[in-house]
């Protein structure tokens, strides 16, 4: 087999793993995007289900980051 040959088989199968690698990443992004709106419907549904529960956890969760950021 010449080199020309060998250079053009490298490159094939180089052009054939990165079409498998962009799919493969185009496939998990849509899978995350997916996953984030039903993260997002769930979320919106819980907080419209219960408001109090939402807020005390929102108004915890804030007092429990600024403790955290101050730093004393």
């Amino acid at each position: 087999m010449e080199i020309a040959d060998k250079v053009s088989d490298f490159a094939h199968e180089a052009g054939d793993k990165f079409t498998s690698a962009k799919e493969t990443i185009t496939d998990k992004g849509e899978q995350l995007l997916n996953a984030e709106q039903r993260l997002m419907k769930n979320c919106q549904r819980y907080v419209r289900d219960n408001p109090v529960t939402s807020l005390g956890i929102a108004m915890a969760t804030g007092f429990l980051l600024s403790r955290l950021s101050c730093g004393r």
